[in-house]
């Protein structure tokens, strides 16, 4: 299965004629209708829907659309209805300009002080209503289900792409686990020797006495267990068994966010901990760049669905 990032846009439009309750008075207009669908990253599914009046009872069939095939982001659906004619302006039909004088003269004659009216008020009583009869449920539905197939498309090429680039970095942090890797004995045997020779300069210093065979099995009992407190070989293991764990989710695909997201926090862990029990600067170096790495991976994942 492919992986899908949160992230996405997708839009389309359909027309369709809209419907009059009076057509000898106002002509069919032709309705466009337009949807788009745009995502960004969350922890659940949240979806908001702005829809006009008229389609807002297709909104519970959009939800339950939406909710089969996403399963984290927050999620916007926006349409609009428009008009689809060329010109801005309605052409009036004779009937209707009848009917508008009709109506002028029955006012005036009840208000004599009622201004005639203007060009500009035949131009907008003869505009289609923004509200129609037209009945846009299939429409509105297949319209649907074409922009969040886009939509899917869309967060499945992000979702390629950030696999792309933390596989990138999962080759990077193993090179580097490589690189610690041979460090680790070299550095407790010089950390188990210096640990010796201090002890050693210590017990030289009191009365010029032979060490005791009791101090040296203590010395060297410290020296093992300071050298164990150092260890981190197994920092390294877990560091490896994490790496592999998150490029088996990534060649899997499906909904891996959060588990991605947690392996990337138990990756971050080890990092510090490696960087806090190194007890040598080349350990110290490969600890940072290992976060520095973890943290690009988090932002990223972050996104992942």
């Amino acid at each position: 299965m492919p992986v899908y990032s949160m992230t996405g846009y997708a839009s389309a439009q359909h027309s369709a004629a809209a419907t009059s309750p009076e057509p000898d008075l106002r002509s069919p207009a032709p309705m466009r209708l337009g949807l788009e669908i745009r995502s960004v990253n969350s922890r659940f599914l949240d979806l908001t829907f702005r829809l006009p009046e008229e389609l807002r009872p297709h909104e519970p069939a959009l939800r339950e659309l939406l909710t089969a095939q996403l399963k984290r982001g927050k999620v916007e659906v926006r349409a609009a209805l428009e008009s689809a004619t060329a010109s801005p302006l309605p052409e009036p039909s004779p009937r209707l300009l009848q009917r508008l004088n009709v109506l002028q003269d029955s006012i005036q004659a009840w208000l004599p002080d009622a201004p005639p009216l203007s060009v500009a008020d035949v131009i907008r009583l003869s505009a289609p209503e923004g509200r129609t009869d037209a009945d846009w449920s299939q429409g509105l539905m297949a319209l649907a289900g074409t922009t969040l197939q886009a939509l899917l498309a869309a967060r499945e090429r992000e979702g390629a792409r950030l696999a792309t680039m933390l596989l990138g970095h999962l080759a990077q942090l193993r090179e580097l686990t490589r690189q610690a890797g041979p460090l680790v004995p070299r550095v407790v045997e010089q950390q188990r020797n210096r640990f010796l020779e201090r002890w050693k300069d210590a017990m030289a210093l009191t009365d010029g006495a032979t060490l005791p065979e009791a101090a040296q099995d203590r010395a060297l009992n410290e020296a093992t267990a300071f050298a164990i407190r150092i260890d981190v070989a197994e920092e390294l293991t877990r560091l490896a068994s994490h790496l592999d764990e998150i490029e088996r989710l990534l060649t899997k695909g499906g909904e891996v966010g959060k588990r991605l997201d947690f392996l990337i926090q138990e990756l971050h862990r080890e990092a510090n901990t490696l960087g806090s029990k190194s007890a040598a600067l080349e350990l110290t170096h490969i600890s940072v760049d290992m976060k520095v790495l973890i943290e690009q991976m988090r932002e990223q994942v972050q996104n992942i669905e």
